[in-house]
Parts: C-alpha cells; structure tokens; sequence
C-alpha cells in the first residue's frame, strides 16, 4: 500500500468527483432523505451503472464498433 500522504490537488479532484455524483443521486431522493440513505442508494446505483458499463462494452466488437442487429 502506498503511504506517501495525498496531495491537496488529488483530494480535490477525488472530492469534486464525488460530490458531482453525489449531488446526482441527492437530487433525486425524497424529500427528507438523510445523507446515510443517499450514499446507501449511491452505492447501488453506481454498482447499475458499471454493469450497464460492461453490458455496452460487450455490444461492440474488438475494433469500437457497435455491433449492427
């Protein structure tokens, strides 16, 4: 594991990374919503959106492109 600390610069980028999905899946919960709720949803739904990532991935073929039906 490395241990050499985070720069200010890669927190940032993680930090602004995460809040921008965050923000995704807040804005769609109910009104009321704790923050545990939204990252327990969040969780789920960034775990759809990787299957949905490998589903796309197997329509096209070696070279790009989506396979014609």
């Amino acid at each position: 594991m490395n241990t050499k600390p985070l720069t200010i610069e890669e927190v940032t980028a993680a930090t602004e990374m995460f809040m921008d999905r965050f923000d995704v899946v807040q804005s769609k919960m109910p009104e009321g919503s704790k923050t545990e709720d939204t990252l327990k949803v969040m969780d789920t739904v960034c775990q759809l959106a990787q299957k949905l990532r490998e589903e796309e991935k197997k329509e096209t073929d070696p070279f790009g492109f989506k396979k014609e039906e």
